[in-house]
């Protein structure tokens, strides 16, 4: 039976390459913790990184016209196309 409230662990499984799970082995021992510990950590950062609000709120940054007036950046043709293809979705 499921309980609706504050869960505070869930146990998940996923698959990875031998080689890719031998890497965390040894990279969680180097640094003193658990594998789920590591896999955490992973995690978290990696939805950190690409939360659509950082992005939206890194963009803005970026055209602002502070950073602008400290001639910080030069931004590639390349650069604006990528960025106009990852945000194509997003809600402005």
């Amino acid at each position: 039976m499921h309980t609706f409230g504050i869960l505070k662990e869930m146990k998940t499984a996923f698959s990875l390459p031998d080689s890719v799970f031998y890497d965390v082995q040894e990279t969680a021992k180097n640094m003193g913790i658990s594998r789920s510990a590591l896999y955490l950590n992973a995690i978290k950062d990696y939805l950190k990184k690409n939360n659509r609000k950082n992005i939206t709120q890194k963009l803005n940054e970026i055209y602002s016209a502070e950073y602008y007036k400290e001639d910080y950046v030069t931004i590639s043709n390349a650069a604006i196309e990528s960025i106009k293809e990852t945000t194509k979705n997003d809600a402005w």
